[in-house]
């Protein structure tokens, strides 16, 4: 069981408890809190929450998480396009549709269903037996470059770099719409939507994110941007373009709603790794190409701009 202690701040005051642990705790719905409200697993000062409870912004509140229910992740012989590989690092190039890990709706058929085939167990165990290996995710439908751990050594070092930001994510994107600059920074807390639960969105009350972005190209009506996280928050990149007016071509959950033809989701990929090997503290940079898919939206796009 995890515990957490969170300590609302002045201007919480008044919100909701159940609204306001949904947008600071990743992954966890608002009915999923009103759960655990529920079973009194929400205190203040040591005094169970009651389901409507309000903040007083000057408290400090424990939320006690239940263990995740167990999903017995099977090994399975799925192919995998193996970017680098050690005794205690494995980074992989994923495609599109490849769900990270095991979670209902999605029990098996996982990327770390492949890992556990393609290592043979060794991945590290701090992930728990739903994320063996899983330093960081990213989503369905984003392909490109993820990192897992082999053992806990590893797993542990490489954590402590994403928490202070030397493990550096680069993603490339087409962007709806046209930057006036040619690079910049969102700067803005992500949380749960407040009406449609299974979106994110800026919030008040969300976990802090930083997206950093450049302009690479520029096509009539789109934009082509390298985006560097300096954090990791659900659908963050998603969130911040959108956020701006500019969401990612294809991506029908925060910007048009009509699919791109040969296009399977957004157009973002996961284009660079940098970090320091856990071992040996040698710096690692990695990237790969661009998928088939994506490229071929940006020759659609040079061919209507004139540009070749």
């Amino acid at each position: 069981m995890e515990t957490l202690t969170l300590h609302p701040k002045e201007t919480d005051a008044g919100k909701r408890v159940d609204a306001w642990l949904a947008g600071q705790i990743e992954g966890l719905t608002r009915s999923a809190v009103q759960r655990l409200l529920e079973e009194d697993r929400v205190l203040r000062e040591g005094k169970p929450l009651a389901k409507n409870g309000r903040l007083t912004g000057a408290e400090t509140l424990t939320v006690s998480l239940p263990d995740p229910e167990p999903i017995d992740a099977q090994p399975q012989n799925i192919p995998l396009d193996v970017v680098f590989e050690d005794a205690d690092v494995i980074v992989v190039n994923k495609p599109k549709g490849l769900v990270v890990h095991p979670a209902p709706g999605h029990p098996d058929g996982t990327l770390v269903n492949a890992l556990l085939y393609h290592c043979g167990g060794s991945l590290s165990g701090i992930g728990g037996a739903l994320r063996p290996g899983i330093v960081h995710r990213i989503d369905r439908d984003t392909s490109g470059l993820v990192i897992a751990a082999k053992n806990d050594f590893a797993h542990q070092a490489l954590a402590a770099q994403l928490q202070d930001h030397s493990l550096s994510r680069t993603y490339q994107c087409v962007a709806v719409g046209s930057f006036r600059a040619d690079s910049g920074t969102v700067d803005a807390p992500i949380g749960r939507h407040p009406v449609e639960r299974k979106r994110m969105a800026v919030v008040p009350n969300g976990r802090p994110a930083v997206t950093h972005w450049e302009v690479l190209e520029r096509f009539p009506g789109f934009t082509h941007l390298r985006c560097r996280l300096e954090t990791g928050r659900t659908h963050q990149i998603r969130v911040h373009l959108a956020h701006l007016g500019h969401p990612i071509l294809g991506d029908t959950v925060y910007g048009a709603k009509k699919p791109v033809p040969g296009l399977q989701g957004q157009c973002l990929h996961a284009v660079g790794l940098r970090f320091l090997h856990p071992r040996t503290g040698e710096l690692v940079e990695l990237s790969c190409p661009l998928p088939e898919a994506f490229q071929l939206q940006l020759d659609k796009l040079s061919r209507r701009s004139g540009v070749f």
